[in-house]
């Protein structure tokens, strides 16, 4: 079976590391990323099957970079999981606008985060 790629956009590295570890333990293929410059070059270039994407990122936001996936032809069918420290219900409506499939908020639990992806990667 071809492991389905994930990209994950992370300025911090201890949080990439560990959801890198985490998805890999799933069998998922994983890319990590820190700033939201990077993560549109890999997009464009690798076609993830699914984005993790943080908000607070170097450069540009993550509501920016899911704007950029999802307005290119390209990649917009290209699902987006919103991962992130910022909870309020304007930024969940935030990462709504930008075409975020999923909203999940920092500290997450694990077995939510898989089965979030999970469930948008089996439709993908």
């Amino acid at each position: 079976m071809h492991s389905k790629k994930i990209l994950i956009v992370e300025d911090e590295e201890s949080l990439l590391k560990l959801e890198s570890i985490l998805l890999s333990s799933k069998g998922y293929s994983v890319v990590g990323v820190m700033d939201g410059k990077a993560a549109l070059e890999e997009v464009k270039a690798n076609r993830p099957d699914l984005v993790v994407l943080d908000v607070m990122l170097p450069e540009m936001d993550g509501f920016e970079v899911c704007r950029h996936i999802k307005e290119n032809p390209e990649t917009s069918s290209i699902p987006v999981v919103m991962l992130t420290a910022k909870k309020s219900n304007n930024d969940v409506e935030r990462g709504k606008q930008a075409g975020a499939e999923a909203y999940i908020t920092k500290p997450f639990k694990s077995a939510k985060v898989i089965e979030v992806i999970e469930g948008l990667i089996s439709g993908h």
